[in-house]
């Protein structure tokens, strides 16, 4: 995969693909990645990429120009089309669902915005997808789109360490990860559940199961879709009250 992030502010996300797993995929040649400052791509004398709302209003607003340069010169050589992704607080609610769709892209081209919005012009001509990571507004896309591509870089082939690590996690399977515990198994007195000592894996699958079961009921009961539950399981949330 490889990954352009338009940004006013490169530094705020260079770091990011200099530690753990993103280097450890840059390492790995699973991803690769360019920081485009658009600032870069501005025709204005002064090098500016907002201007103020036509009809009036507070704030600044990124004008298109710049944004749209920005794109045709790092997909000129492509010969594939990249999502272009919008990272803006009206778009989609992000999750676990989408981080696996993009994971299957090839090209990624994430805008950072900042000030009071984009020009229209942009979200409608050259982003395929808007994203938002919460309802809750940022100076700035960056801290958005980090989220974004630290959740799919992980998901691409071979770049964990343990490739059931992905798969397991909460919400990949469409409900709450089931809870960990390692060494010493008696902490201050607080001690790890005897089936996880048992080596039996069927049973300690089963507990898994069922405490996985409990902790969504219990955190996040909206995440449970009865339909995709087994009549088992649907045994379990009865006997826990979900």
């Amino acid at each position: 995969m490889h990954i352009d992030v338009l940004t006013l502010f490169p530094e705020m996300i260079s770091g990011m693909f200099d530690a753990s797993i993103l280097k450890k995929a840059h390492e790995k040649e699973k991803l690769s990645y360019n920081l485009v400052n658009f600032r870069d791509y501005s025709e204005n004398k002064h090098m500016k990429v907002d201007d103020y709302p036509y009809g009036g209003g507070a704030g600044m607003v990124l004008t298109p120009q710049p944004v749209f340069d920005a794109v045709d010169s790092i997909t000129a050589d492509k010969t594939t089309n990249p999502r272009v992704i919008l990272m803006c607080p009206q778009g989609e609610p992000y999750n676990q669902k989408k981080a696996e769709e993009l994971a299957k892209e090839d090209h990624l081209v994430f805008i950072c915005g900042h000030y009071e919005g984009y020009d229209e012009r942009i979200r409608e001509h050259l982003a395929t997808d808007e994203i938002s990571i919460g309802d809750y507004v940022l100076t700035g896309g960056e801290l958005g789109a980090m989220v974004v591509i630290d959740s799919v870089a992980r998901l691409l082939p071979d770049v964990l360490g343990n490739e059931a690590s992905a798969p397991e996690d909460s919400f990949s399977t469409g409900l709450l990860e089931h809870p960990h515990y390692t060494r010493p198994a008696d902490f201050r007195g607080m001690k790890v559940p005897d089936v996880l000592l048992s080596g039996d894996h069927a049973k300690i699958a089963e507990w898994r199961r069922k405490e996985s079961l409990k902790r969504t009921c219990e955190r996040r009961k909206d995440l449970i879709d009865e339909k995709n539950l087994s009549d088992k399981d649907k045994k379990i949330l009865g006997e826990i009250e979900c």
